[in-house]
């Protein structure tokens, strides 16, 4: 689940305020094990690693009313539907949010199932890259092997101890408080997400460790067409473009289309006789 932000308008939001939209999916995979150097693996020195999961039978969400408890709550009913013996081994994907994890355990909780959080790795990835030009000039080729060489003890489960050495370094090399915001950020997210960096476990037992499917529908779902420039939208507006976009990325606006369909000719209809009415024509 990832959120983005969007423009609605209304008579009720100021101009130019913003949105989130929140943005959620439920797929299939067949596991893919692999080890931390399959996915670090570089052009120079790769030997074939095997792919990643492939995603299969999509199903995506989007809503800038809902907020996050519903549209949790709309993933997990999808994914019961699939599973609704809780046979299977359900894995959730995040960015980090909290909010969102405290969902996703919520609601694996009230539906009594066992479920694994797993932090996505491009997001780490991020975070030790934001630390790295504390420590490097721009264009530096050694930050690349410093990201690399902290990615792969991460993904080998050594989140606290890379948090760790990046806010020793900071400090042996007298960065300033001030100046070394994010080195610690980095440590701290390194530190307080540890719990859901189990990258160990995660590839062992082939799961994936990142979130591109619901980055992927972020950009083609919300952005392509929300986030534009000038773009305003009623809030009713944009949650009926949301939806209609995922239903759309579903493959099901036709069969959306025809319950539409038969739905209006009811209420324009057939409604009228059912409550004894006849219309007459002069």
């Amino acid at each position: 689940m990832a959120t983005t932000s969007v423009a609605p308008e209304s008579r009720r939001t100021s101009r130019n305020r913003k949105r989130m939209a929140k943005v959620g999916a439920v797929y299939d995979v067949t596991p893919v094990p692999r080890n931390p150097h399959d996915v670090m693996a570089r052009k120079a020195d790769e030997d074939h690693p095997p792919e990643a999961p492939k995603a299969k039978n999509k199903w995506l969400t989007a809503s800038v009313v809902e907020d996050a408890k519903e549209v949790v709550g709309r993933l997990f009913d999808e994914a019961e539907r699939r599973d609704p013996g809780h046979k299977r081994r359900w894995v959730a994907l995040v960015d980090g949010n909290n909010h969102q994890i405290e969902r996703i355990g919520a609601e694996a909780q009230a539906r009594r199932l066992e479920i694994a959080i797993v932090v996505d790795l491009v997001h780490v990835l991020e975070y030790l890259w934001a630390a790295a030009w504390y420590f490097f000039a721009e264009g530096d080729t050694a930050a690349e092997d410093w990201v690399c060489d902290r990615a792969l003890s991460v993904l080998e489960g050594h989140a606290r101890e890379i948090a760790t050495g990046i806010c020793r370094r900071a400090t042996a090399e007298g960065i300033a408080t001030s100046k070394r915001k994010n080195a610690d950020e980095a440590a701290r997210y390194l530190k307080n997400k540890a719990p859901y960096l189990d990258y160990p476990t995660a590839l062992a037992s082939g799961w994936p460790i990142a979130t591109g499917i619901i980055e992927g529908a972020v950009r083609h779902v919300v952005r392509d067409r929300m986030d534009v420039t000038g773009a305003r939208w009623s809030v009713s507006g944009a949650e009926a473009v949301l939806k209609l976009r995922a239903v759309r990325a579903n493959g099901d606006f036709d069969d959306h289309w025809r319950f539409h369909l038969d739905h209006e000719r009811q209420r324009v209809h057939n409604s009228r006789y059912d409550r004894g009415i006849i219309p007459l024509a002069a």
